[in-house]
């Protein structure tokens, strides 16, 4: 039997907050561009019940379907940004505060061959 996967079927709440709030703009940006449910489904090239999962926000919709609705809605550079080492400034922070902690001699060579 298959492990469930512990995410999808309760993930953190900040989580599943930000995904209901994405399924809803992407619901909001298809009821603004007067498309049903199924013409956006068959322009994306899949079915009618994953827009439906995505614009509710389910954990288990894949990220292809997210990503697919933002192209099609012409937002898709927002998801470029999503994970941008540049503005990734915490980490920025720990790799500039770390360096190095050990500093090892050069090799010299001999010339003595």
């Amino acid at each position: 039997m298959a492990r469930k996967n512990r995410l999808i079927e309760a993930p953190p709440y900040e989580v599943e907050k930000s995904l209901k709030r994405l399924g809803e703009n992407l619901r909001v940006a298809r009821i603004r561009r007067k498309f049903t449910i199924e013409q956006v489904a068959e322009r994306i090239g899949t079915g009618p019940r994953a827009v439906m999962e995505a614009e509710r926000g389910k954990p288990a919709t894949g990220m292809v379907v997210y990503a697919a609705l933002l192209w099609l809605y012409g937002r898709l550079e927002a998801l470029d940004e999503v994970a941008d080492p540049a503005a990734d400034e915490a980490a920025f922070a720990l790799e500039v505060g770390v360096g190095r902690t050990r500093v090892r001699k050069a090799r010299v060579i001999d010339d003595d061959f």
